[in-house]
């Protein structure tokens, strides 16, 4: 008893004084931060550069939170004056910000579009699926139209700073490259466990276990509150905007980082109470969105983590807002009003309890997706030969489910502004995600990647090899969600364990999630025609003259192609026009390309 007295004094001092202790550790971890930050911005400022960044964010959220903690109420109270004269000019104010908004984005449209016409092709189609899903609205009469145009308004603002201002594409690619490079530490667990030869040869051990490492962070991440911190801020972002309620917007959010069956975790307790249109719009979120664990599966593939990312947080908006537009509310909410709702942290002991519960939860998701695979591509072989069977007998060859959906659905396509040689194929990989899943047509995508990087011949007979960097975008966006039909059971049986008494309601709303699911992707893939721009190739000339033609790579394609437009052959006399005509190596780069390619000019 007289051992543990100064222990028991120690604990008893701890307790006392805990407010002064927790502000003293705070303090000393903030100088040590702050004397760390100091000495990585003075030696490399250029390196420090993304911890600056989100030191920035983070200190901006701390200080805001005191703000309001502390002044909120004082600042709301100096402000209610302006407020209730904002309120009295708002019917009129909110036309001419309309009309000036309105006006803006025609001019910059007609100015963008100047250049590139084929970018109205995937604006028509834009607007094309938001009358589609008005058409199939649940009550035109009650559509909240201050949702949509936020919701489709934060989503094309999105769009525009990811893929149009230098800083964003700067941000995501640095995002995306530290993703890769993140992910990359799977191999020390893997290669360990399954040895080096599997992991470089085995598509199961090269893909899956980056799945259990994911799953892993993102539980000690939840455990931490970090994702729960995260999560609360975007979905406070997106319901002062939008207007919508606490508990489907927390759920929307959500699924930008984890599942379409994690997500509604985060609100279960709300799940018995929440309207039909609330519960529309949660399973809307998890149809349009993918899981942060198997988009880590997709960037091992090759697909652009950019791009990925991308995706995942421009769908969250667009979800909200045509949930909204398919089924609106009519029914009165019992979370309308409050501010916000309250998120608990996981239930582990401790971090390491954390990784491991994490890292044993994506073992269902791990046989899940291997054994849907098997199934699924089992079952696509079966489809096929039976078709090709029935195609035979009418003298049809080649008849597939691939070819069937390249027909049905390349209209889509090229509404969603990929061109018309390359809409059968991505119209293909469109058909394989609704009616198969995303994993098998990320696959396929990948592959015809690989073979545009790789420099192959854009048409092998009549069979396309690859399709264009326009068209990889578009089509990376359009897959990029859980909506196909394999979905509505998974979704239907995560939902009714959670809220079993609801499981009518949500058998009800599923149909209609799914299809807005659908479109969600094409929106975003619509968007990714309308703001893409085309990677300049540079001056091919001082590419030839640096490169050895021992390999091929679609720099060498595309250059290659450049020369043989410019050469004329007549009378066996073989002449170059343009910019090759004054390189006066230009016969021996031609004859290089023939090496590799084919073309008129190199039977001279």
């Amino acid at each position: 008893r007289k051992a543990l007295q100064p222990a028991s004094k120690a604990k008893h001092f701890c307790k006392a004084h805990a407010k002064v202790l927790r502000i003293v550790v705070l303090g000393l971890v903030g100088v040590a931060y702050l004397c760390y930050f100091i000495a990585a911005c003075y030696l490399n400022f250029q390196r420090a550069l993304a911890l600056v960044v989100i030191t920035a964010v983070v200190a901006f959220f701390i200080c805001w939170d005191i703000f309001k903690k502390y002044c909120g109420a004082k600042v709301l109270l100096l402000l209610r004056p302006v407020g209730k004269c904002f309120q009295k000019s708002w019917p009129w104010l909110k036309w001419i910000l309309c009309m000036a908004l309105l006006a803006g984005l025609i001019v910059w449209l007609v100015l963008d579009t100047g250049r590139n016409p084929e970018q109205l092709i995937s604006l028509g189609g834009f607007f094309f699926l938001v009358l589609f899903l008005f058409a199939f609205s649940k009550h035109h009469g009650a559509v909240s139209w201050r949702a949509v145009f936020w919701g489709l308004g934060l989503e094309f603002l999105l769009g525009i700073f990811v893929l149009r201002t230098t800083p964003g594409m700067q941000a995501f690619q640095w995002l995306g490259d530290q993703v890769q490079y993140f992910l990359s530490y799977t191999t020390a667990g893997s290669s360990f466990v399954f040895g080096n030869t599997l992991i470089e040869e085995v598509f199961a051990f090269q893909t899956l276990p980056i799945i259990v490492f994911f799953s892993c962070v993102m539980s000690i991440l939840y455990y931490l509150g970090v994702m729960q911190w995260l999560i609360l801020k975007i979905s406070w972002l997106l319901q002062i905007s939008m207007g919508t309620t606490p508990t489907e917007t927390l759920s929307v959010a959500g699924n930008i980082f984890v599942g379409q069956t994690e997500a509604p975790l985060l609100v279960r307790p709300y799940l018995a109470d929440m309207t039909l249109s609330e519960l529309h719009a949660v399973m809307t979120g998890g149809f349009s969105t993918i899981a942060g664990s198997v988009m880590g599966a997709y960037i091992s593939f090759g697909i652009d983590a950019a791009s990925l990312i991308a995706a995942s947080v421009m769908a969250a908006p667009c979800a909200l807002a045509m949930a909204k537009l398919v089924y609106p509310e009519v029914e009165e909410s019992k979370f309308k009003g409050k501010a916000s709702i309250r998120l608990s942290k996981g239930e582990e002991q401790n971090i390491l309890e954390a990784a491991s519960n994490g890292a044993a939860a994506s073992v269902g998701l791990v046989a899940n997706i291997a054994a849907n695979l098997i199934a699924f591509l089992a079952v696509l072989e079966f489809i096929n030969a039976a078709l090709r069977w029935f195609g035979a007998m009418v003298d049809i060859e080649g008849l597939t489910f691939q070819v069937i959906c390249s027909y049905v659905l390349m209209p889509v396509a090229f509404l969603m502004g990929a061109d018309w040689a390359d809409s059968p194929v991505v119209a293909e990989l469109l058909g394989i995600k609704i009616f198969l899943n995303e994993f098998v047509a990320y696959q396929q995508l990948a592959t015809y990647k690989k073979n545009r990087l790789m420099g192959l011949e854009e048409w092998d007979g009549n069979r396309k090899q690859w399709i264009s960097e326009r068209a990889e975008s578009i089509t990376t966006f359009a897959l990029c969600g859980f909506a196909n039909l394999s979905s509505i059971g998974i979704s239907l049986g995560g939902l009714a364990s959670m809220a079993p008494q609801r499981k009518g309601d949500f058998a009800s709303v599923v149909l209609r999630a799914l299809l807005t699911g659908i479109c969600v992707s094409m929106l975003n893939a619509c968007l990714a025609g309308l703001l893409h721009v085309p990677t300049q190739v540079g001056d091919c000339a001082v590419f030839f003259s640096t490169t050895n033609f021992s390999s091929t790579s679609y720099t060498m394609y595309t250059c290659c192609k450049q020369l043989f437009g410019s050469s004329v052959l007549q009378n066996g006399t073989l002449s170059f026009t343009g910019s090759w005509a004054e390189q006066t190596e230009s016969v021996l780069w031609l004859t290089e390309c023939c090496m590799h390619y084919n073309h008129t000019s190199c039977a001279g």
